[in-house]
């Protein structure tokens, strides 16, 4: 998994520190090593997959004429069960594979949308901050920008700042990819909102790692 040096940390907070003194706006950057633990739902899917098993298995046992007494099969099924969780509870990258992808997308988007509102990104007077989000176990990126951005900026500039974001992080530069797309969001800032002589800085710099 992609970890952010001190070093790292230093050019991303900089870089929003440069992008903020060309605009009135803000930029806040989140960082989520995961967007969900995904267990619950992992667990259903092994559930169904167990199921599987179990009805292929009688099936088997009765055309090949073996006679297993039930409560053996039972407890076999059941031990297999009991292993699969305890490899779903050690192994996260095995629940990861067991998520359908809408449904981490979901969790992940949830989650920007969770960080946006408990950062209060959404609260800056002018409604001119944005948020730059990445979930990593989910290989999910996104851009939410507050009603007064979004009433003057095409959604399609934001998408090309998340598919700049996704580029560098599939290369493993996410640093080099928070950079770039900082810069590119305080350009597009820079043409809508000017500095206002204000300079207010009400959201941290600094990436913020969950």
């Amino acid at each position: 998994m992609i970890r952010i040096t001190d070093e790292e940390r230093a050019r991303i907070a900089q870089a929003v520190r440069v992008a903020e003194s060309r605009t009135s706006g803000e930029i806040y950057v989140v960082l989520a090593r995961e967007s969900d633990d995904y267990f619950y739902t992992a667990s259903f899917m092994m559930s169904f997959i167990t199921l599987v098993l179990a009805i292929l298995c009688a099936f088997w046992l009765h055309w090949s004429w073996r006679d297993i007494p039930l409560h053996y099969f039972g407890l076999g099924m059941l031990g297999f069960y009991l292993f699969c969780l305890f490899c779903l509870a050690v192994i996260p990258s095995l629940r990861l594979w067991l998520t359908p992808a809408r449904v981490k997308q979901r969790h992940a988007h949830n989650n920007a949308v969770r960080q946006f509102l408990a950062h209060n990104v959404g609260r800056t007077s002018g409604r001119t901050a944005v948020l730059l989000f990445v979930s990593l176990a989910e290989h999910y990126a996104e851009v939410i920008a507050d009603s007064g951005i979004n009433a003057r900026v095409q959604q399609q500039e934001w998408h090309d700042i998340v598919a700049l974001l996704t580029s560098h992080a599939r290369k493993g530069e996410l640093a080099g990819g928070y950079v770039r797309a900082i810069d590119k969001a305080g350009a597009l800032l820079a043409g809508h909102f000017p500095p206002d002589g204000r300079n207010e800085n009400v959201l941290s710099d600094e990436l913020v790692e969950i």
